[in-house]
């Protein structure tokens, strides 16, 4: 099996890309195709004595989508970028799953247009793993829709269904809409007919939750539109670093702190792996015909590594045949519009 990885796409690509992947492959007994500037990544190779231990190939390509790129435009202009010839990659059976930390937006598209949508599906969406005071929890979208129907939150809804009950083991996974208060009124018009739908639905819908509630485990699906989810995501990456940043402050403070933090090391370094994005590695995008993960654009060689050997994993136990034949089993997750959104690509959250 092969996992292909964008090695131009990250704030530190090439050398934490490339290293996270070694690091899972030579674990994990798999091969890589390496993709992006072939005398990049040779270099970067050169720094790892046992890198011929990994099945490795190399795919040269000149153009990377940049950050403050349009994405639509971008793919258009550079048919060679690293995004798109990583995605073909999948698309031709090359490889079986791909990992990119680049632009999110050209990622997104070049999935979609490389494998396809799911029958029926209108929208894919990414799904991040969120923890929570019971468990983790899945929130989509949390950055491939700027703008979305009532309908597509729906679908987001039975997607997020189908993955947590083959990710958690959950039959009946408990889904809630994230909004601005607890009651079926709150919220602007797409949430309050969304809550109608949801609620008419045959998935375990639990009504709306509050941002503040979002990560005390109440729900096991969050369902929400990309710019929204985006947003709550980074928020809370952000207070996850202050916090621990001011628990350092306080315990190097006095001599009192400090030989109570020497108490409590491992309590500490639990916690910290408890709210660290890069243990989760990356999002899933749902909705596609094909494996996809998507890491943090800040993804350090850890959140590689585990984003690598998510990919992989699911790779091996065929998780996206089983989300469509899953998908299929949900009654009424079918939107009423069966064609697909030609102007989702206008509406693709520009984010890293």
């Amino acid at each position: 099996m092969y996992i292909a990885i964008d090695t131009a796409g990250g704030d530190y690509a090439p050398r934490s890309v490339i290293h996270g992947a070694l690091v899972a492959a030579r674990h994990l007994g798999f091969g890589l195709i390496l993709v992006g500037k072939q005398k990049q990544i040779e270099s970067e190779l050169g720094r790892y004595r046992d890198s011929g231990k990994v099945d490795l190939r190399i795919l040269d390509t000149p153009e990377v989508v940049e950050m403050s790129e349009a994405p639509a435009t971008a793919l258009r202009q550079k048919p060679k970028a690293s995004i798109r010839i990583v995605a073909d990659v999948v698309a031709r059976g090359d490889a079986s799953a791909f990992f990119s930390s680049g632009h999110t937006g050209a990622t997104f598209l070049a999935a979609r247009s490389s494998f396809g949508l799911l029958p029926g599906v209108d929208r894919a969406a990414l799904a991040t793993v969120i923890p929570t005071l019971r468990h983790g929890a899945i929130l989509l979208d949390s950055g491939a829709n700027i703008e979305c129907r009532p309908q597509h939150l729906v679908q987001f809804a039975a997607m997020g269904n189908v993955y947590a009950n083959l990710l958690f083991g959950m039959s009946e996974p408990k889904v809630g809409l994230l909004s601005i208060g607890e009651e079926a009124t709150k919220g602007n018009e797409l949430i309050c007919e969304t809550h109608r739908l949801l609620k008419s639905s045959d998935l375990n819908f639990i009504g709306n939750v509050e941002a503040a509630d979002a990560y005390k485990g109440y729900a096991d699906v969050i369902v929400c539109d990309g710019f929204t989810g985006n947003i709550a995501l980074k928020i809370s990456e952000g207070l996850v670093e202050v916090v621990e940043e001011l628990l350092h402050e306080e315990l190097k403070r006095t001599f009192t702190t400090r030989f109570g933090y020497l108490l409590s090391r491992r309590a500490f370094r639990r916690f910290s792996r408890r709210v660290d994005y890069s243990e989760y590695g990356g999002a899933l995008l749902l909705g596609v015909k094909g494996l996809c993960i998507v890491g943090h654009g800040r993804s350090s060689s850890k959140a590689v590594r585990n984003a690598v050997a998510m990919a992989y994993h699911f790779a091996s136990q065929g998780f996206a045949e089983k989300i469509s034949k899953e998908m299929n089993l949900i009654p009424g997750y079918h939107s009423s519009k069966s064609s697909l959104d030609t102007d989702q690509a206008r509406q693709v959250l520009r984010i890293g």
